[in-house]
């Protein structure tokens, strides 16, 4: 099986010769050149993957001729060769462009080595710019922008895992684009073809999040009138997406361990199970690791769906992707709503990097919407970012969870006080079962001593 096309460029035959055997026994597919004439050619026509070039080419300046022929093939990886070998040589060819350099003689492992590695990055580039013109061309995507190292690294890694079946565990704060990293990585899988599903497990009750996952039978509770299929079973051969996955009630829990061990279920009300094969791809805004650690979260469960972690960083770690982000919501907005914005000003944008961004892309999607509205000029001004709250920090203005959250604490100490410490008394109150409550208190470290008289 061929494993690469490769041109080899140089003005001694017999060296020609002798790399073109030794790289055709390892199983690559050789075109030899002895100018540069005809290695131009073979870039432009043969489907080049790799090429190697001497340095001193008779007439010719390797580095020159590799330079014609990245203005053909930019990602096309190039080992200079060089009988000199000298330290200024190497340096040049590198920042010149080669992906590294081989003195002669060489080693023939070295040389084996090296043409794997260089292979091996050009099909990590490829994968990577696929990936981004996918997501470019057949979605709308603005938080997927690679331009800072954080992201060109979480692009990387999801290029790597798109084509494996394992699980993948997304972590990053709301608003940083965990659902498109997750179809993202459904779309550039081997199931793209089949159904992508998704579900905030956080917006649903827990009855109603048992049907929607494995469905019921007719008669399984008061209104089901006929069977109906859970998310599961309709995204079977795809993919599912469990959004904050760390919302999922305890007795839920343990059922979706069974889909991850055995890759069946039983619906509510049902006697035989039901076989599935799907993709999971989970995402949380959660430390669920301190959640283990407090009994919310089976352990068995976190190392089961914990195996391909991907980490979003928040939009304050990243903020060289504020410009191009800028850009694409300019040009989205200003198309949506028939006008001109061109871009904004300098202040303007001082303003929108300094932000601390506690919504992060889906903040300052909304920022840049507004202010689209609003101006009546070809350009945003700063007097139209952020105007209602001028640039809060990370405290004033905290996303949803976080809220959410210390509502929680707050209601569930003042039911403590209402029932004097009672559980049951500050369950009923609650609507909630007593086990329900009880992993309230776990989850906010409250004790139930200090509320009782």
């Amino acid at each position: 099986m061929v494993s690469g096309k490769i041109l080899v460029v140089d003005d001694d035959r017999n060296l020609l010769e002798m790399i073109k055997r030794r790289l055709e026994v390892s199983n690559y597919e050789v075109v030899t050149a002895l100018k540069g004439k005809e290695a131009i050619e073979a870039v432009k026509n043969e489907g080049i993957d790799l090429s190697i070039v001497d340095l001193q080419l008779t007439n010719e300046d390797g580095i020159s001729l590799m330079q014609q022929f990245h203005s053909i093939i930019p990602e096309m990886p190039v080992i200079i060769l060089t009988g000199y070998g000298s330290i200024e040589n190497a340096v040049e060819a590198m920042q010149k462009g080669a992906f590294t350099y081989i003195t002669k003689p060489f080693d023939e492992r070295d040389l084996l080595l090296q043409i794997e590695r260089a292979l091996e990055k050009r099909g990590l580039i490829f994968e990577i710019k696929r990936l981004q013109s996918f997501l470019e061309d057949g979605y709308d995507f603005p938080n997927i922008v690679a331009k800072s190292m954080k992201m060109r690294g979480v692009l990387e890694l999801v290029s790597r895992i798109a084509k494996t079946d394992s699980t993948v565990f997304i972590q990053g704060e709301s608003g940083t684009g965990k659902e498109l990293i997750a179809k993202a990585i459904h779309f550039a899988s081997e199931r793209k073809k089949h159904p992508f599903l998704a579900i905030n497990c956080a917006n649903l009750p827990e009855a109603l999040l048992e049907s929607e996952l494995f469905g019921y039978e007719k008669g399984a509770f008061t209104g089901a009138n006929q069977s109906k299929k859970g998310l599961f079973s309709q995204a079977h051969g795809g993919t599912f997406f469990l959004d904050e996955i760390g919302d999922i009630p305890l007795s839920i829990q343990a059922k979706l361990l069974r889909v991850l061990q055995e890759r069946q279920f039983f619906p509510v009300g049902g006697e035989k199970t039901v076989d599935v094969d799907v993709r999971l791809i989970v995402a949380t805004n959660r430390d669920l690791e301190e959640w283990v650690k407090q009994g919310s979260f089976r352990e068995d469960l976190f190392y089961r769906i914990h195996v391909i972690p991907v980490y979003l960083p928040p939009l304050r770690e990243r903020k060289e992707d504020i410009p191009p982000l800028v850009d694409h919501f300019l040009k989205k907005f200003s198309q949506k709503m028939g006008k001109e914005i061109k871009t904004v000003t300098p202040a303007a944008m001082q303003k929108l990097i300094l932000h601390e961004w506690p919504g992060n892309v889906r903040e300052l999607e909304n920022t840049i919407e507004y202010a689209i509205a609003m101006t009546k000029e070809h350009v945003i001004a700063e007097d139209l970012i952020l105007q209602t709250r001028g640039t809060p920090s990370k405290e004033l203005l905290r996303p949803l969870r976080e809220a959410k959250d210390e509502f929680e604490k707050v209601y569930v100490i003042r039911l403590l006080e209402i029932s004097e410490g009672n559980v049951s008394k500050a369950a009923k109150l609650a609507g909630k079962y007593r086990a329900d409550f009880y992993n309230l208190l776990r989850k906010h470290s409250i004790k139930i001593e200090e509320y009782k008289k």
